[in-house]
């Protein structure tokens, strides 16, 4: 059980802030809020406001905290399994309706089994009547038809997803290494660089969040920085500057098919640090020798 840091909110979900109780910002998919976002009664902070899901466990972003993950019931089929942010898939094997998530499953199984009695204690009510329907013939055959067809369906789609996200991919890491080969210009090759000579003075005292807002710099820093070449910093070492632990920059490269590293450890600074401006991100971009990344930061101005 979490303990929280505030005496006067008992709710672990709020925090204190001019003698009242308000809600902690909704955090993103796969994340949760920590004890009172992580600050005390005196507005001393404790730790960042949100954190990874526990295994086990999820956040579609609809939730301040995460939640168990629920196991497919009895005859039916785990098309995919819980992740951070999305509960388990389950699929009827009986039937050929499409996946829907596991907690819909439990209830649909139910009612299942209480139509199925109920059908039994009305044909045993009257089993001296006969029976106006001749029987089917097909039946024995049709239902072993129908999984196998099902298996075959989700088998198939899914090879399908899977070769257009290795493909997505593949040419992703081509156009990164196509962009990086033909901007890269390290530090080391240009000494006399200074970052005044690179930066307008208004860029370089504008907040951190400009970065963030200008999603055109992002997408080029994003590009440049996230990818892991040997030989050459990027995000990981960015991040480890910034003070991030090392379980939570690995954490976040585990999730890069669904949000950019760069970007979350942008706005995990500007959370812990909103007085930071882009000369911060500017001073250590030049210690990581990546000026071209500081060379992107100064289209701010365009």
């Amino acid at each position: 059980m979490m303990t929280g840091y505030s005496d006067k909110c008992k709710d672990l979900t709020t925090r204190l802030v001019e003698d009242k109780c308000v809600p902690c910002s909704k955090p993103t998919p796969g994340l949760e809020n920590t004890p009172n976002c992580g600050y005390d009664d005196n507005n001393g902070r404790h730790e960042v406001p949100t954190q990874p899901c526990k295994a086990n466990s999820f956040n579609d972003g609809s939730n301040t905290l995460c939640k168990p993950c629920t196991p497919c019931p009895a005859g039916f089929h785990t098309v995919s399994p819980c992740n951070s942010t999305t509960d388990t898939q389950c699929n009827d094997l009986r039937s050929r309706t499409s996946a829907f998530p596991a907690r819909e499953t439990t209830t649909q199984s139910v009612l299942t089994s209480f139509n199925n009695k109920s059908t039994i204690q009305t044909n045993q009510g009257f089993s001296s009547t006969p029976a106006q329907y001749p029987a089917n013939p097909s039946v024995p055959w049709t239902l072993p038809l129908a999984i196998i067809v099902s298996i075959m369906f989700v088998v198939l789609s899914a090879y399908i997803i899977y070769k257009k996200r290795k493909r997505g991919n593949a040419n992703a890491n081509v156009n990164r290494r196509s962009y990086m080969n033909a901007t890269f210009t390290s530090l080391s090759a240009s000494p006399g660089n200074d970052l005044e000579n690179i930066l307008s003075p208004d860029i370089f005292s504008d907040p951190l969040r400009t970065v963030l807002d200008n999603l055109d710099v992002l997408e080029e820093l994003v590009i440049l920085l996230d990818p892991e070449s040997h030989g050459v910093k990027n995000t990981r070492h960015l991040a480890s500057l910034c003070s991030f632990t090392s379980t939570w920059i690995t954490y976040t490269y585990s999730m890069k098919d669904n949000k950019s590293p760069l970007k979350a450890v942008l706005e995990g600074v500007t959370s812990k640090h909103p007085e930071w401006t882009v000369g911060h991100l500017a001073k250590l971009l030049r210690h990581m020798e990546r000026n071209d990344a500081i060379s992107v930061l100064a289209k701010l101005s365009q």
